[in-house]
């Protein structure tokens, strides 16, 4: 028989361990209880947090949504929101640190780790340019399409206009393959030419165009294609 979270020992309850251990001492499945807070007929909050870790891989909580979280039972809206909202303020919070830690892109390898997590395992094709000074100092990253990569989708227009807008000297394009294999496609050479050509006329050096996998990149400038 399930036992309510209020029936187990003080000691063992997550909320009470966090305050009084502090967060290193509680497993996964217990921050997540936190999160949940309640159970539901037949589970509580620990149950339902390891039928969550048993469903879901870590790569596919990291970009779940809602109604697929929804589909567990005892997890309705209101708490898959919940989920859903602490698992991406984290993720937020780990590249608002990286990119104060990265101060200047350096190398094709800097623009990689600045938007790994938001892309790596994206079920969607996401196209962001990040904006660059003089310095290669960041200036701002900004999402242009979300969609198979083309050449209508990708439109300079809208990739410049922020560019032009903010005064950036340069721009590292960047996209994901949600396959997980980040090698270039004949349409990824024909954007990036375009957009390099788009570039000089506009002079803004298309610094580099980054194609973010699973665990790994293909970047332009490393092939000696930019």
């Amino acid at each position: 028989m399930t036992k309510l979270m209020k029936e187990m020992d003080p000691d063992q309850r997550p909320r009470e361990k966090l305050i009084n251990e502090g967060f290193e001492s509680l497993s996964e499945k217990e921050l997540l209880a936190i999160i949940i807070s309640t159970g539901s007929k037949g589970k509580n909050a620990l149950e339902l947090a390891q039928e969550i870790l048993d469903s879901f891989s870590y790569e596919e909580l990291r970009d779940i949504e809602v109604r697929e979280l929804s589909k567990i039972g005892g997890i309705k809206a209101a708490k898959a929101s919940k989920i859903v909202a602490s698992l991406q303020f984290g993720i937020r919070v780990n590249e608002k640190i990286l990119a104060r830690k990265i101060e200047a892109i350096t190398s094709p390898r800097d623009a990689y780790e600045i938007m790994r997590d938001k892309l790596e395992f994206a079920k969607k094709e996401y196209f962001y340019v990040i904006l660059l000074n003089s310095k290669n100092v960041i200036i701002s990253k900004e999402l242009i399409s979300i969609g198979d990569l083309n050449t209508t989708i990708v439109n300079p227009r809208e990739v410049f206009k922020p560019a032009i807008k903010k005064s950036a000297n340069g721009v590292i394009l960047i996209h994901n393959h949600p396959s997980g294999n980040p090698s270039a496609s004949k349409e990824d050479y024909l954007v990036t030419q375009r957009l390099k050509e788009a570039g000089e006329i506009l002079d803004i050096d298309v610094i580099d165009h980054i194609i973010i996998g699973h665990n790994d990149y293909y970047s332009f400038k490393r092939e000696g294609k930019l």
